[in-house]
């Protein structure tokens, strides 16, 4: 056994890996790749010291994690627009056109999986990462390594991200269905949750087993490596030995994209894996930068959505349900129904004025759809299928849970429940406040809220820091042990130090989304700040219009508003917009593109590309003309070279130090 014969097995697994998973060419036997997997794992266990982390051992699972890590991606990860027909095609076309011309585009599948981002240092595979909320995503590089697609290696020395769908293929969909309904346990509801829920498993050897693949279709940092086109960044990442899927084609005019749109049409379902719809770019990468993006989504690319499919069953009953602004929604209770891979009970109906529009009734024959492929919602009832048993639609007068009268507001079709001490009102506040994107108080989701306040370990938002009190009593409640009311507490503490922006939205007020809530929080900087400012200046701001400011002079008149700020300034929760803008303005590195290479000797690589996005730097992987910075430590190589070639400002790791103050 021998250090040779151990990376000679290496090269061989490697190489079958890449022709069965990649390729989908196998040139062994599996006995043959099983007997070599035994000799190399069998080496390894006498020489642990020779086991690397590209190893193909390393992909069998078995890493179990205490829970997830939060990562801060390199660079956002933003979402597509949507497009639902031609005319929504032609548009998006028109204003491609509108800024730049001679325009090709790329169509690909839209997986149906989750997104997923790779991170290679060196040639190795530092972590793979979920989309998340764009910024922050969940590191989970243990169950990514068990993905024989995905290369735990590569032949590039240069930093480098790649993107791309984590997705489960039909045929192991229905494998593992087949397993779960032998075991008696719930089966999963369509190939996207089950691929989600595989690659959150704590323990990698149960993701191991879920036979995941992937596709990748995106580097972020291609135009700064050289590469022109979008069709030859996918190419460049084949020829590293990452699946991309071969149905690409490049379209030369938006009458080419929608004639391919039709083709995948007609082929869908003949395919081994799901989709959702088509994604359309601009293939020239410098014209996909003079574009640039929205606030939301790059104004290059689009998601083309297949229509949503529609099916007929019968409504049993109209039940009303209660947000967290007291508005009252009537929905369907449904004879249960697949739609679009799932099982479908509920359906919402907006609102009063559109079940009269539609004339829906219980006992009717309804069109059931998935709007955007995710909520499910009533189109029409089958008027011809009655029989003179169903009953007409009547809206409630008062609130289902409290009994107080129910209120229409001028110019709006909803009702609401105006009584602050309705327990389902309290309620929903509670889910909205801890959510992800308000104050992201993981362990505290909806069910979890509902039996704390019925329990009543928590009848309001303040109470949530006041639930440490309550400890051994709900280590009482089964699925609660140490641990998880450990994680549950750190995480409140951990809220306490969020941005004003977090806060502002998990307050709830009327009209004050996420990106409101930004920015109205740095306009003004800090909570007591924006309370004091009067309507009029509100509106001078930029998207601020007068029923935003309307909302918040309502929510300041509310003694209870500002009480409950008050208790929660004295339990230590930051009132402070923390992104510090003067930091940025003052820095040499914001709004440059740099670049970090060698070894440091003081802070690791990694601190100091956050440290440099933190001051508003763009931190690439590689050096082009368009670098303006490249600090590097010692054994420099290439990168340095090609610097001082283009005339870049090479920096040491002592200098960018003194310019930071560190």
């Amino acid at each position: 056994m021998t250090l040779q014969r151990l990376n000679e097995i290496k090269k061989l697994l490697n190489e079958y890996n890449y022709q069965y998973y990649v390729l989908d060419n196998p040139t062994v036997s599996d006995q043959e790749y099983d007997r070599l997997m035994q000799e190399l794992q069998s080496i390894e266990l006498s020489h642990p010291e020779w086991i690397t982390p590209d190893s193909p051992s390393q992909r069998v699972g078995g890493e179990v994690l205490d829970g997830f890590t939060k990562v801060e991606h390199q660079r956002m990860m933003l979402s597509l627009g949507n497009a639902f027909n031609d005319d929504d095609l032609r548009a998006f076309d028109s204003r491609v056109h509108e800024q730049v011309k001679n325009v090709e585009y790329v169509c690909e599948l839209k997986i149906d999986g989750l997104s997923v981002s790779l991170v290679y240092e060196d040639g190795q595979l530092q972590y793979g990462a979920t989309r998340g909320d764009g910024t922050i995503g969940e590191d989970i590089t243990h169950n990514v390594k068990t993905i024989k697609s995905i290369p735990l290696s590569i032949d590039y020395e240069d930093d480098f991200e790649v993107r791309g769908e984590i997705f489960m293929p039909k045929k192991s969909f229905d494998e593992l269905n087949e397993q779960r309904k032998k075991e008696g346990v719930e089966l999963f509801a369509n190939p996207r949750n089950a691929a989600a829920g595989s690659v959150r498993q704590l323990d990698s050897s149960i993701a191991a087993k879920r036979k995941l693949d992937a596709f990748l279709y995106h580097v972020p940092m291609a135009l700064d490596m050289g590469v022109q086109t979008h069709q030859e960044a996918l190419e460049f990442i084949n020829r590293l030995g990452f699946k991309t899927n071969p149905n690409n084609r490049i379209c030369q005019n938006i009458d080419e994209v929608i004639e391919y749109i039709q083709e995948i049409t007609e082929k869908r379902e003949s395919l081994p894996y799901e989709i959702d719809g088509v994604v359309i770019k601009v293939n020239d990468l410098e014209r996909q930068e003079r574009l640039g993006f929205t606030a939301k989504v790059p104004k290059w690319a689009i998601a083309y959505k297949f229509p949503a499919e529609e099916v007929i069953t019968k409504l049993d009953d109209i039940i009303f349900t209660i947000g967290r602004t007291g508005q009252i929604t009537p929905n369907a209770v449904l004879e249960p129904v697949r739609v679009a891979g799932s099982t479908v009970q509920r359906a919402t109906l907006h609102n009063e004025d559109n079940v009269k529009t539609k004339d829906i009734r219980i006992g009717d024959y309804v069109v059931v759809r998935k709007a955007g492929d995710v909520i499910p919602e009533v189109v029409k009832s089958l008027k011809e299928r009655r029989n003179g048993s169903e009953v007409p639609f009547k809206m409630i007068t008062v609130c289902p849970h409290c009994g107080s009268p129910l209120v229409r507001k001028d110019n709006e079709a909803a009702y609401y429940c105006l009584n602050e001490h309705c327990d389902y009102k309290k309620i929903e506040k509670i889910i909205h406040f801890a959510s992800r994107d308000a104050m992201n108080i993981e362990g505290l989701g909806e069910k979890i809220v509902e039996q704390f306040y019925n329990l009543g370990f928590i009848s309001s938002i303040e109470d949530i820091y006041h639930l440490h009190v309550h400890k051994k009593e709900i280590m009482e409640i089964e699925g609660f042990g140490q641990k998880s009311m450990d994680n549950l507490i750190e995480a409140i503490e951990k809220s306490k130090q969020n941005s004003l922006e977090k806060l502002l939205f998990g307050l709830g007020i009327k009209g004050i989304g996420a990106k409101m809530a930004d920015i109205l929080s740095k306009n003004f900087k800090t909570m007591d700040c924006l309370l004091e400012t009067n309507q009029f200046e509100l509106t001078k701001i930029k998207d601020v219009g007068e029923t935003i400011a309307s909302s918040l002079y309502q929510f300041k008149t509310n003694p209870a508003n500002i009480e409950l700020l008050d208790h929660l300034k004295e339990l230590g929760l930051n009132m402070t917009y923390l992104k510090d803008t003067s930091v940025l303005e003052e820095s040499i590195f914001n709004g440059k593109t740099v670049c970090v290479t060698g070894t440091l000797e003081i802070m690791k690589r990694k601190e100091v590309k956050e440290y440099l996005a933190r001051l508003g730097a763009n931190v690439t992987g590689s050096v082009s003309k368009k670098t303006d910075y490249l600090i590097c430590g010692r054994d420099a190589g290439s990168k340095l070279e090609k610097a001082r070639n283009l005339g870049v400002t090479v920096l040491s790791e002592e200098d960018f130090l003194k310019e930071v103050n560190v």
